[in-house]
């Protein structure tokens, strides 16, 4: 069962950055200074974001199951606010000082992080399911 609560948590994950992503695409081409295609889509679209992407969501998801199992939380609403907590004050804060040492505009750290915040806590909340 932890292997299948693991996959599900990060499917569950992707699946709120391909939401959050289609819904800010323009805001964070704009902030990240990604040119686009004549679609409107980044120039030299490659499948290797999204591969690398959802190979993260199965890592951060596994971590938090063991995180979760030493915590002892163990219900859909402890998983869905830990897993909040740790996208809003672990991931990021991170993404901050990247972005800030990177000069990247705030507006990036704002779309990069609530992507963080929400995708773990969707995460969480399905850990919580099992």
């Amino acid at each position: 069962m932890g292997i299948l609560s693991v996959l599900l948590a990060a499917i569950a994950g992707f699946a709120v950055g391909a939401v959050w992503y289609m819904k800010l695409s323009k805001p964070w081409m704009e902030a990240a200074g990604v040119e686009a295609g004549p679609d409107g889509r980044p120039k030299n679209d490659s499948p290797l974001p999204y591969v690398m992407a959802f190979i993260a969501m199965i890592v951060v998801a596994g971590m938090m199951r063991h995180m979760f199992a030493l915590s002892g939380i163990d219900t859909i609403g402890k998983g869905a606010v830990s897993g909040l907590g740790i996208g809003l004050f672990f991931i990021s804060p991170w993404i901050m000082i990247n972005n800030g040492y990177g000069g990247r505009p705030f507006k990036l750290t704002l779309i990069d992080g609530g992507y963080a915040t929400l995708g773990c806590a969707a995460i969480g909340l399905v850990l919580g399911l099992f």
